[in-house]
């Protein structure tokens, strides 16, 4: 799996265009999931963060894909809305899980990838 990561429209679906063109492919032909840190914003959650194992579980169901593209929600303010809060934590965490099971990370900014791992 590889992992792409940055601000909201910083260009990482672009990136990921890229990269799918570099190894002689296009989006279509690989297994992509966009907007990964959504998966933490779920209107029906309680105020309380996930819990270590359902992080873990998302993790290893995204690294099934062959790209993941995830938007940073860390920056800026901290949100006063403790739902808003633990769910930016989690993107936070769920970030730190991809990475772990990445082949490659990249952080997009600007339009530049720049590749971490």
């Amino acid at each position: 799996m590889v992992l792409f990561l940055g601000p909201l429209y910083s260009g990482k679906h672009a990136a990921g265009e890229a990269y799918a063109a570099e190894q002689g492919l296009s989006l279509a032909d690989l297994r992509v999931f966009e907007h990964a840190e959504a998966l933490c914003f779920e209107n029906d959650r309680a105020e309380e963060p996930f819990s270590a194992e359902k992080l873990n579980e998302l993790a290893d169901a995204l690294a099934m894909y062959d790209l993941v593209l995830m938007t940073e929600v860390g920056g800026g303010l901290v949100p006063v809305d403790p739902v808003e809060r633990a769910a930016r934590e989690d993107a936070g965490r769920l970030s730190i899980l991809l990475a772990e099971r990445a082949d490659k990370v990249y952080r997009v900014f600007c339009g530049i990838a720049k590749q971490l791992k």
